[in-house]
């Protein structure tokens, strides 16, 4: 009699013991990444072209990239760039990774010149172009900054904050 007392007490201690063990790994197992950041920018890019139309835009080159934010390229740990295909267009978008955080308010500035150029571009000549950058959408999360120019800036934004 006390041997099958053992044995119905001995069972729910194993399986509590299986699942405190359980939640105990699953707690500690993870994909290796930050859970405040995304592995790079191009998963980011990735998101947003799954998201929103970029067939009109070409991607860029480290080299377009410096040369557009003028931001050296040994501050970038990864990035993805999309300019408009047409000099009439405003179109634009980038993700941009620095390896130092710290870098970020010096490449936002970068940024915010590259955007008055742009104002002063469409201002008279393109209103339609103006009004996109105008609205543009600028933001920094961690070693990441977002640049969007398009009607789509507020979608591009959303995949960009959905990605921390």
């Amino acid at each position: 009699m006390r041997q099958t007392r053992l044995r119905i007490w001995s069972f729910p201690l194993v399986l509590l013991a299986l699942a405190v063990a359980f939640g105990i790994l699953s707690g500690c197992s993870g994909s290796g990444t930050n859970a405040e950041e995304p592995a790079s920018a191009a998963e980011i890019g990735q998101a947003i072209e799954q998201a929103v139309r970029l067939d009109h835009m070409n991607k860029g080159d480290l080299d377009k990239i410096q040369k557009i934010y003028r931001i050296d390229k040994d501050d970038i740990a990864d990035f993805v760039l999309y300019t408009s295909a047409s000099n009439v267009k405003a179109d634009e978008l980038a993700v941009i990774q620095l390896k130092d955080p710290g870098r970020i308010a010096s490449v936002k500035e970068n940024i915010e010149l590259h955007i008055e150029r742009q104002k002063a571009k469409f201002k008279d000549y393109r209103p339609d172009e103006y009004y996109l950058v105008e609205r543009h959408v600028m933001k920094s999360k961690g070693s990441y900054v977002l640049f969007a120019v398009s009607d789509q800036a507020d979608q591009m934004e959303r995949v960009f904050d959905d990605a921390f």
